[in-house]
């Protein structure tokens, strides 16, 4: 089959599955088509099956803003047309379904007609979404898709509460390739951070207010109180100005390192004791199966789909948002025992090969054929 998908090229959940999903489509031997402003972080390599191309936004001074979305469009019809596309896969409902929509219509005038399939991957809907001045756009959208997915129950619930939807919204979950995410000997690397076998505990995110990273400077200020440990904050955004700061103020500074944006994530996952995710709102939790993949326990609020993939007692514990001390009450709880550390460690190890790109791939595929197959019904 051959798939154009349509994401944003970044280190976020929604990218960064948009690009291994299109990977290993490709590695199963379907064509795949990667259609973004700049390639996506995690298309790191190329194969006869992958194809990139770039939509270039022209400058012109009329406009205040670029206008990408009618450069996305003009896009997707080029290279539907001349690559003759079986599918289009959109990632985030804003703006890449009502976009997909357009070029579908401008496709038909051609005697082209292209499924597509949009994945709902959270802050579309969450965040942006509910803004009443994009609700009937995101509605308007997902009811003349294709074929509709979200990535946890919980997110397909938010979206049939908030919009007036009459598509049906299938669950297929985030998955994590383990070829790539397992735990690796990296004990030099883990004397160099932690000297005096300290625990280390890690956070990755983009700093964005919504992750709450300042709650995890607060969180390890509370465990290292009582367990000698490191904190390493991996990403970059908005928020770690602030989160910095703050670990001055609590001085825990020379305990915290902040590691920026890093490609090798799971690198620095192989040398982690313990993931911290108390965010206001996540729609699965990508970033805590990346850690649960690698051996890492997690420590994480219980908002939106993470009840979904982080079993509290088991693969790690959940608390309400906010309760920092909870928090770290479960971390310390985790980390004060090496024997029930393993435990929690061989425990998120089991829960995350669950998500296993193997058991989910067939799913995707799957739905593809379902869709296109519906699709040809309605000609």
């Amino acid at each position: 089959m051959k798939i154009g998908i349509v994401c944003y090229p970044t280190f976020g959940g929604s990218g960064v599955v948009a690009t291994e999903l299109g990977k290993a489509l490709a590695s199963n031997g379907h064509e795949i088509h990667f259609i973004t402003y700049s390639q996506p972080a995690r298309l790191d390599f190329f194969s006869e099956n992958l194809y990139y191309h770039e939509v270039a936004v022209a400058q012109y001074p009329l406009f205040d803003f670029s206008p990408y979305e009618s450069a996305l469009a003009s896009k997707l019809v080029d290279v539907v047309r001349f690559e003759k596309l079986d599918l289009l896969h959109v990632h985030y409902a804003i703006p890449h379904a009502s976009v997909a929509y357009l070029a579908k219509q401008i496709l038909a005038s051609y005697g082209i007609h292209v499924p597509v399939v949009t994945t709902l991957h959270g802050t579309d809907i969450t965040l942006v979404g509910k803004d009443k001045s994009f609700n009937p756009v995101v509605t308007f959208s997902i009811n003349h898709s294709d074929g509709v997915t979200a990535v946890s129950e919980n997110l397909r619930e938010q979206t049939l509460e908030s919009f007036e939807i009459t598509q049906d919204v299938r669950v297929i979950p985030n998955f994590i390739d383990f070829s790539r995410f397992h735990n690796k000997n990296r004990s030099h690397f883990k004397r160099a951070i932690a000297p005096e076998n300290e625990r280390i505990i890690i956070h990755t995110s983009n700093f964005r207010k919504v992750k709450n990273t300042q709650d995890v400077i607060r969180i390890f200020h509370k465990i290292n109180e009582v367990i000698p440990s490191k904190l390493l904050m991996v990403g970059d955004g908005p928020e770690r100005r602030n989160t910095e700061e703050l670990a001055r103020q609590l001085d825990v500074s020379q305990n915290v390192r902040f590691l920026g944006k890093q490609d090798a994530i799971e690198e620095i996952l192989s040398v982690s004791d313990l993931f911290l995710m108390p965010s206001s709102s996540e729609s699965f939790g990508l970033a805590a199966l990346e850690a649960m993949a690698c051996h890492v326990p997690v420590v994480s609020s219980n908002t939106g789909g993470l009840p979904e993939l982080n079993i509290n007692g088991v693969s790690g514990f959940l608390s309400d948002i906010g309760d920092i001390d909870d928090m770290a009450k479960h971390a310390i709880h985790i980390l004060e025992d090496c024997d029930r550390l393993q435990v929690f460690k061989d425990a998120a190890f089991a829960r995350a090969k669950e998500f296993d790109l193997s058991k989910i791939l067939p799913l995707y595929e799957s739905y593809y054929e379902e869709v296109v197959e519906a699709a040809k019904d309605k000609l």
